[in-house]
């Protein structure tokens, strides 16, 4: 056992021992190492000469720690617990604990950090509680956490008291509940907007120990106010006005595919759904069989119909307590290209009745008429010429096999009409001695020709 220290069994405590340097040497079997309390300003990287493959637990606190070198912890690989808080450290230098990838708690509150560097925490891939409260960090890099691949296993972060003015509340509402659960922002000099008191006023509502425990706490500025304001106050408050937002709304449309997540305070536990009908879902299928909860605890609902939609909620059976969720879904009466298909349909549907008014206007118009009228008005009208006649125009068919085109005489009085319509009153065509040219027709009003004006058509 090294002078000034007690040793007991694997456990080695020089605590409060008036130490500058790290006692040598180390016994190879030391599990828990104790620096506290002494006055080791910095840390190099030859402090153990030695590999130290049992060492899992480090305490480096009240020391007055000015210096921690990148290579410090690269003969203890399997350190879970490493405590370097109340110190006086003033940055965290890049990959400074890239060597620890088992280290699960790391203690770095009450220290004068200023700056952290993005990769300070690179490879800490089982890192589960991270404490930077009481230092001077101004911008704490919050993409760790929204990448997701940085700090899986992260499920408590405190960046309580220190000089935040401002965090990306948006990003920070899409992180899960068991994370936001343990996120201490109190105690810092944010500036007041609705994305934060939103942000907050969720966690309230969802009962979150950082916002429930620390709700005197979190403060925030106002510009022109002298004093901080409780963040939770900001609801309909001057100048700002805040309203709560709505909490977990989906919107989709027909035929979609979409995923509602089961955002619970517990990482274990068991989930089930039940829809909007009544029917719980668990495991593959569901009461319409389209319905399926992955392994992480979502819903993944495909082809959407009408139906689908109203409120789901999620029943999480958690460690602790019981917890239930609510997703609201939205499904849009179309899908989702179904306004441009509208309108390109409209559209064309439009040109297309445009081109046969002009067609028939040419047709009526610009049409020269070849036939014998002589003969035509010594022939005996066709009786009923509706079978054949044509109804975007007033040329008729003619009886047997003559062919030639002659504008058609109207059908007699009680006879059937153009295009097979019974005209009661119909004016019986001029005999040809009385008709000057021999081959003017009567107006018909019930005409196509007169859906496109009040004049009668003369051909």
């Amino acid at each position: 056992c090294p002078l000034h220290c007690v040793c007991a069994s694997n456990l080695l405590s020089c605590s409060q021992a008036n130490l500058s340097t790290v006692p040598a040497p180390l016994p190879r079997f030391t599990a828990v190492l104790d620096l506290s309390h002494n006055r080791v300003e910095r840390l190099r990287g030859d402090w153990a000469p030695a590999r130290l493959p049992h060492l899992h637990a480090l305490l480096l606190s009240h020391n007055g720690l000015l210096f921690v070198s990148t290579e410090a912890f690269a003969h203890v690989p399997h350190l879970r617990h490493l405590d370097l808080s109340n110190n006086r450290l003033r940055a965290l230098d890049e990959n400074l604990f890239s060597d620890l990838g088992e280290l699960e708690v790391l203690l770095l509150y009450n220290n004068e950090i200023a700056t952290v560097d993005r990769t300070a925490f690179e490879n800490l891939g089982r890192l589960r509680k991270l404490y930077l409260g009481r230092n001077r960090i101004t911008r704490f890099p919050l993409e760790l956490l929204r990448e997701g691949t940085r700090l899986p296993q992260l499920a408590l972060l405190d960046l309580s008291a220190n000089r935040l003015h401002s965090v990306p509340a948006a990003e920070l509402q899409a992180l899960p509940a068991w994370l936001r659960d343990r996120l201490y922002l109190h105690d810092n000099p944010l500036a007041c907007n609705c994305p934060l008191f939103q942000l907050l006023a969720r966690g309230h509502r969802r009962h979150l120990s950082a916002v429930l425990d620390f709700q005197k706490e979190l403060h925030c500025v106002l510009p022109g106010v002298p004093t901080p304001v409780g963040i939770l106050a900001l609801a309909g408050r001057q100048p700002l006005n805040c309203s709560e937002a709505r909490e977990a709304v989906l919107e989709a449309h027909l035929g979609d595919s979409v995923t509602l997540g089961c955002d619970s305070r517990w990482q274990g536990g068991s989930r089930h759904w039940v829809t909007p009908a009544g029917d719980r879902v668990v495991g593959d299928g569901g009461g319409n069989g389209s319905a399926a909860v992955l392994a992480n605890g979502s819903l993944e609902l495909r082809a959407l119909r009408p139906e689908d939609a109203g409120t789901y909620a999620c029943w999480v059976v958690g460690p602790a307590a019981n917890e239930t969720l609510y997703v609201e879904l939205l499904v849009h009466n179309f899908t989702a290209h179904g306004p441009h298909d509208t309108l390109n349909t409209a559209y064309t549907t439009l040109v297309g009745c445009i081109l046969s008014v002009v067609l028939v206007l040419i047709y009526l118009y610009l049409t020269p008429c070849r036939c014998c009228c002589g003969r035509a008005a010594t022939e005996k009208a066709p009786r009923d010429d509706s079978a054949n006649s044509s109804v975007l125009s007033t040329t008729p068919n003619h009886a047997g096999g003559h062919r030639e085109p002659c504008p058609a005489l109207p059908a007699g009085a009680g006879g059937v009409g153009q295009n097979g319509r019974f005209k009661a009153g119909g004016a019986p065509p001029l005999p040809p001695q009385q008709d000057p040219k021999g081959h003017r027709k009567v107006s018909d009003p019930d005409s196509v020709s007169s859906v496109f004006s009040d004049t009668p058509i003369v051909v």
